[in-house]
């Protein structure tokens, strides 16, 4: 008998003040209701994190939480080795810049050492992006997806060439001035926006668990989760027309 499908939630008193621990709550359902066994493990710091996890999530946090936690995570070091044997990991805002190779923090702009595990940069941008955002995703079947949801940071982050866009902008800012949103990285996706945006994104959530499952999820039918999807692209394009 396999073992339950991991989803481990990553210092939430760090990384927790935008309701992205609604993330793990969409991905434990959605297993659910295909009849597939899930755990939730939590971590808090100072906990040492699994290295069996199937999905490990990080949520968004301010400067000095996101210094204590890329302290406390190379220092434990499991979520390095639970990627090594497959896992996948999403990180939304704070999670997604702590990510990279480096971030800055402070009035000083000072430039702290990422988890590298993903190829880009992140350094005070020309603006504050706030407000709804709404881009494109193309899915590994070549098709495209609406992604909707709220962006608040004050960094702008910056691809090399080991990272992939995960999206395009339509409306709102995303990474930087480029157009583009989140990066993707082997395992690794990193995404601005909260929501939180898998509970807003049914087909991204899907896509997470893929990842980690290596393997394709049959359908779901949710009409009434569809709905709502068209409800908030509808929404969002309507106060893009407005501003």
């Amino acid at each position: 008998m396999s073992r339950p499908v991991e989803i481990v939630l990553v210092y939430q008193s760090l990384l927790g003040i935008y309701g992205d621990r609604g993330n793990a709550m969409v991905l434990l359902k959605r297993l659910e209701w295909r009849g597939i066994d899930a755990t939730l493990t939590i971590v808090e710091p100072g906990e040492p994190l699994p290295a069996t996890g199937s999905v490990y999530l990080l949520g968004g946090g301010e400067d000095a939480a996101q210094i204590s936690a890329v302290r406390e995570l190379k220092a434990d070091g499991n979520l390095f080795r639970g990627l090594e044997n497959g896992a996948a990991l999403f990180a939304v805002c704070a999670g997604y810049q702590i990510c990279g190779q480096t971030f800055t923090v402070g009035e000083r702009d000072e430039v702290i050492e990422g988890l590298g595990l993903l190829d880009v940069t992140t350094r005070r941008g020309t603006e504050r992006a706030v407000g709804e955002i709404l881009t494109r995703w193309q899915r590994p079947d070549g098709s495209e997806t609406l992604i909707t949801g709220f962006e608040n940071h004050g960094g702008f982050t910056y691809l090399g060439q080991g990272a992939t866009p995960l999206a395009q902008v339509e409306l709102g800012i995303g990474n930087a001035d480029d157009g583009t949103e989140g990066a993707v990285q082997g395992r690794v996706i990193g995404t601005y926006p909260h929501g939180p945006v898998l509970a807003r994104n049914a087909a991204l959530a899907d896509h997470v668990l893929e990842v980690a499952l290596e393997r394709t999820l049959e359908p779901l039918p949710r009409p009434e989760v569809d709905e709502l999807h068209r409800q908030r692209v509808a929404f969002v394009r309507r106060q893009g027309l407005r501003a």
